[in-house]
C-alpha cells in the first residue's frame, strides 16, 4: 500500500497536487470551526431572536432545539462548496503567480506578487462556487425544531428545503441561474482585496520566521491566524456579511493544512516549481527550433 501511494504522488501533475491539498485544506478547516459558522449566521439573519441572548445562550439554545447536529446545520453543503472552493483558490492562486512570473520574467516577485496573484484566485473561485455558498446560508438559516420543521416554517412563511439537493432545485426553478448567483457582485467586490491581502501577509510572514521554524505547525498558525485578521480588517468597510463575525482559525487552519499536506504531497517550493516551469519551455523551444 505504501509503495502504491508513492507511485500514485509521485504520478500526480502539480496542480492536482494543490488541488488535493486545497480541498484538504477548505473542508478541514470549515468542519472544525462548523458550530461557530452557525451561531455567526444566525446572529446576523435573526438578529431579535439570537443577539438579545449572546454568544453563550445561542449555543445552548442550538443544543436544546436541534441537538449536537445543530450545530453542524447546513455543514454538507458549506464542506460541499468549501472544498471545491479552497481548492480552487489555493490552484488558482499557485497557477496564476506561476503564469505572471512565466509571462513577465523580470516582474518583482514580493508580496506585490502574491497580492495580484491571490485576489485573482479568489475572485475565480467565487465565480465557480457562488451557488453552493447561497445553498449552505439558506439551509443555515432554517432554525426550528426538526420534528416541527414544516408547520412552523410554513407558520412564518418561511422556505422550507429539506437538503442539498432540494435547495437548489427550488431557488433554479424560481429564478434560473440569476436566482443561484443573487448576490454575488458584493462578494466579489470583497473577496479580490481579501483573498489577495489574505495570502500577501500569509506569504510576507513567513518570509520573515526564521528557516528552522518553518515547518513548525504553530507558527504555521500564528501566520495564518494573523493574516486571516488583517485581511479582515483591511476589507471591513467591503466585507458586510461577514463583518459581524469573523471567525479568523478557519482562515489558520487552512493555510496550516494546506502546506502540511503539501510537504506530504511533495510539492515543490514555489521558486523550485517556477525554475522547472521556465526551464521545460525552454527545453521546448530549443527542440521546436531544432527539428526545424
Amino acid at each position: 500500500m505504501g509503495l502504491f501511494m508513492e507511485g500514485v504522488i509521485e504520478g500526480m501533475p502539480l496542480f492536482a497536487k494543490e488541488l488535493v491539498a486545497g480541498g484538504l485544506a477548505g473542508g478541514f478547516a470549515k468542519t472544525v470551526v462548523a458550530p461557530l459558522e452557525r451561531v455567526k449566521i444566525l446572529f446576523q439573519t435573526r438578529k431579535a431572536e439570537f443577539q438579545s441572548i449572546g454568544l453563550f445562550g445561542s449555543f445552548k439554545k442550538i443544543a436544546k432545539t436541534e441537538g449536537v447536529l445543530g450545530f453542524y446545520r447546513g455543514n454538507g453543503a458549506s464542506v460541499a462548496r468549501i472544498v471545491p472552493y479552497a481548492a480552487l483558490h489555493y490552484m488558482a492562486y499557485e497557477q496564476y503567480r506561476r503564469w505572471i512570473i512565466d509571462t513577465f520574467p523580470d516582474v518583482w516577485r514580493g508580496p506585490g506578487l502574491d497580492l495580484v496573484a491571490g485576489s485573482f484566485a479568489g475572485g475565480t473561485a467565487v465565480l465557480f462556487t457562488y451557488p453552493l455558498d447561497l445553498v449552505r446560508t439558506k439551509l443555515a438559516y432554517q432554525v426550528v425544531d426538526s420534528s416541527k420543521l414544516s408547520v412552523q416554517a410554513l407558520a412564518n412563511n418561511e422556505q422550507v428545503y429539506k437538503g442539498i439537493l432540494h435547495c437548489f432545485s427550488k431557488n433554479y426553478k424560481e429564478a434560473g441561474i440569476r436566482g443561484l448567483y443573487r448576490g454575488v457582485a458584493p462578494s466579489l467586490y470583497g473577496i479580490f482585496p481579501y483573498a489577495g491581502l489574505k495570502f500577501y501577509f500569509y506569504e510576507e510572514m513567513k518570509r520573515h520566521v526564521p528557516e528552522e521554524q518553518k515547518k513548525n505547525i504553530m507558527v504555521k498558525l500564528a501566520c495564518g491566524s494573523v493574516a486571516g485578521l488583517l485581511g479582515q480588517t483591511f476589507t471591513y468597510p467591503l466585507d458586510v456579511v461577514r463583518r459581524q463575525m469573523q471567525v479568523v482559525p478557519s482562515v489558520a487552519i487552512g493555510f496550516t493544512v494546506y502546506d502540511v499536506v503539501k510537504s506530504y504531497l511533495r510539492v515543490p517550493s514555489r521558486d523550485e516549481a517556477v525554475v522547472e516551469v521556465v526551464t521545460n519551455k525552454r527545453n521546448i523551444q530549443q527542440s521546436s527550433f531544432q527539428s526545424q
